[in-house]
């Protein structure tokens, strides 16, 4: 077994640091500061409690509400800010992606979906209109090659024009799925590849429409609400997850998941073990499989899931693709929500709180840390 090893902007500071002078030793920390890291850890309390610490203690990575590891199957840390516990519900912002991703499967294993059929849009199916061409496989993808704008462009549209923000607070909120769909195409589909939380909108939107034929926005959301249930959350125990709906009934699967921190860890695991709980296969492996492959338009994007592998040139990187394992995974959200996986270490880690988006990156590196004092156990 071997370590990964994980460059960091912290890591690096610290050995800047030393060559200049010797550093204090930290504080020895007492068994009640370390209790939120369980005995049966086998990484040292002392060891482990030095790159868990940061993430609430240093305030460049702002605020950290919550985070848990799970290593080998098992809780070994388990740590929350003050006024959050194991009982808090965490907004998931796109963490929520890769649940609707999961859903997805669920639907065409039973046959009820095909990947590469045009997406069941009734909007997209009159003659002429070239978003019929677009696939399930395409929006997975990210690359309906439809004109969604995430977030406002420098010099292009403003807060208030960008679809997300109109889509989820503004004219679009009253039927998020019917303003996703509207949009015009600006590329063909398949070709370019842009993250747009209106295109996990529609998946919501194909998924209600494929368990009920009803308009009725109360039946949509209950035919959800039973799916969801019945094939996600019950068989993985995750009670303390619920899912918030628009008006039209259609669940917010691109952004909004209420959920304890247990819970992601929980769906993290879910993925690690390829769809299985407790030895029952519920999602089937290859969908698992085709989640966490790469994207023909960006190596570091699967199926609704992001990869530990290097973006092309002029795309932020993501994770840590020169360093750790490309087998790696994420569930990412808006102001640092991370379900963050690593098959080959046998690791989960969940870290939440407000964090924003333009200086995440010591806590990204600093969930580096974390995974790196962990080893390789294939």
């Amino acid at each position: 077994m071997h370590k990964i090893k994980f460059l960091s902007v912290i890591t690096a500071a610290l050995v800047l640091t030393s060559c200049a002078s010797e550093p204090e030793a930290p504080p020895v920390k007492t068994a009640e500061e370390l209790a939120y890291i369980s005995d049966s850890s086998s990484i040292k309390k002392a060891r482990l409690d030095r790159v868990v610490a940061p993430l609430f203690e240093d305030p460049a990575m702002a605020e950290t509400r919550a985070v848990v590891i799970m290593h080998r199957g098992e809780i070994i840390a388990e740590r929350y800010g003050e006024g959050y516990d194991e009982d808090t519900r965490f907004i998931s912002w796109s963490m929520a992606k890769s649940f609707t991703g999961a859903l997805i499967g669920f639907l065409v294993s039973d046959g009820r979906l095909v990947l590469d059929d045009p997406a069941p849009v009734p909007a997209w199916q009159r003659s002429g209109d070239p978003r019929g061409d677009i696939t399930l496989r395409h929006l997975i993808h990210m690359s309906s090659g439809l004109d969604h704008t995430e977030v406002p462009e420098e010099g292009g549209k403003t807060l208030y024009e960008a679809d997300t923000n109109r889509m989820l607070f503004m004219d679009g909120a009253p039927d998020m799925a019917g303003y996703a769909e509207a949009r015009p195409p600006e590329a063909p589909p398949g070709e370019k590849f842009e993250y747009s939380t209106a295109t996990s909108m529609i998946l919501a939107d194909i998924i209600t429409r494929t368990l009920t034929s009803s308009k009725d926005p109360a039946v949509r959301r209950q035919a959800a609400d039973r799916f969801i249930r019945g094939r996600l959350l019950e068989p993985l125990g995750m009670d303390g997850t619920y899912f918030e709906y628009d008006a039209n009934g259609t669940f917010l699967g691109g952004s909004i998941i209420q959920a304890t921190a247990r819970d992601y860890a929980t769906f993290g695991e879910f993925l690690r073990h390829k769809g299985a709980k407790k030895g029952a296969q519920h999602l089937p492996v290859n969908w698992v499989n085709f989640m966490r492959t790469s994207s023909e338009n960006d190596p570091a994007y699967g199926g609704h899931i992001w990869l530990n592998k290097k973006r092309p040139e002029g795309r932020g990187q993501v994770l840590f693709p020169d360093n750790g394992p490309d087998t790696i995974f994420a569930a990412l959200g808006h102001l640092g929500q991370q379900i963050v996986v690593s098959p080959d270490q046998k690791l989960t880690v969940v870290r939440l709180g407000k964090t924003q988006d333009d200086v995440l990156a010591p806590v990204h590196a600093q969930i580096g840390e974390i995974m790196s004092v962990f080893p390789i156990e294939n």
